[in-house]
């Protein structure tokens, strides 16, 4: 199954370069709707309640204002309270990840990308390595890199971006990334990767064979899919002699 409106062509054009495979983790490699992100956005909110003395109210408004003003919840709660990073990033990841079931078709996919496959998260190693083991996908990647290795800098920052790729020497123009997040794949973008967002708001489309998609989505996505299982089926068969890759237990920076 390719994407709806691409063609063969089109996923062969953009993609028979690309080297190095970047996936964002939450609602990336797994379906929006099992709300993973929510308990973590709920676990937040009790955070900056318990931290603040205030309501469950108070903590949404604060949330939003940090994540409007300074990009995330957590870059906020550092900069105006002096938060330990580390202990809240073990609070907001302690969550229930029995929702996550094994889904193999996924891993093969995954494993077949020529190249080097690496997990890029705003959370954390360990919350990633649980997510990994529960969809069976740990060996498929290569590296995690996550919010502590970027020095508590976040995406969209352009800083971690470079650094990625710097540490991985790895060219942005040989690259793809594969992201739920728009605003997370302009960097990407500028400096020269393929940009995939992962989302079940739109429906599959390539702004390269579909001009409807300039109406939902900026410049800097090049493609859009719901479905990341399917989207990498079709580039994998658009891509002539792909070979299966066999890797360790991922790395971790």
């Amino acid at each position: 199954m390719q994407d709806a409106l691409s063609t063969r062509q089109d996923l062969f054009a953009d993609f028979k370069h690309v080297d190095f495979w970047i996936f964002d983790l939450d609602n990336t490699l797994y379906p929006q709707d099992l709300n993973l992100m929510v308990q973590m956005r709920t676990r937040t909110y009790d955070y900056i309640r318990q931290l603040l003395d205030t309501d469950h109210t108070g903590a949404a408004e604060l949330y939003e204002r940090f994540e409007t003003v300074y990009g995330t919840a957590f870059n906020g709660l550092i900069i105006e309270h002096g938060i330990d990073p580390h202990v809240f990033l073990d609070y907001v990841h302690d969550i229930d990840h029995g929702l996550l079931v094994p889904d193999l078709q996924l891993a093969d996919a995954i494993r077949s990308l020529p190249g080097k496959r690496v997990i890029y998260t705003n959370g954390t190693v360990g919350h990633a390595e649980n997510v990994l083991k529960r969809l069976g996908i740990t060996d498929a990647f290569d590296c995690i890199f996550d919010i502590v290795w970027a020095d508590l800098d976040p995406k969209p920052h352009r800083a971690p971006y470079e650094r990625l790729f710097a540490q991985m020497g790895a060219d942005p123009k040989r690259a793809a990334m594969f992201e739920d997040v728009a605003r997370n794949l302009e960097i990407p973008h500028v400096l020269g990767a393929r940009t995939v967002l992962v989302s079940p708001e739109f429906l599959c489309r390539s702004r390269h064979t579909d001009r409807a998609a300039a109406d939902v989505a900026p410049g800097y996505i090049d493609y859009i899919t719901h479905d990341l299982r399917g989207f990498l089926a079709g580039v994998l068969n658009a891509l002539p002699d792909n070979r299966h890759n066999e890797d360790d237990r991922p790395g971790t920076f």
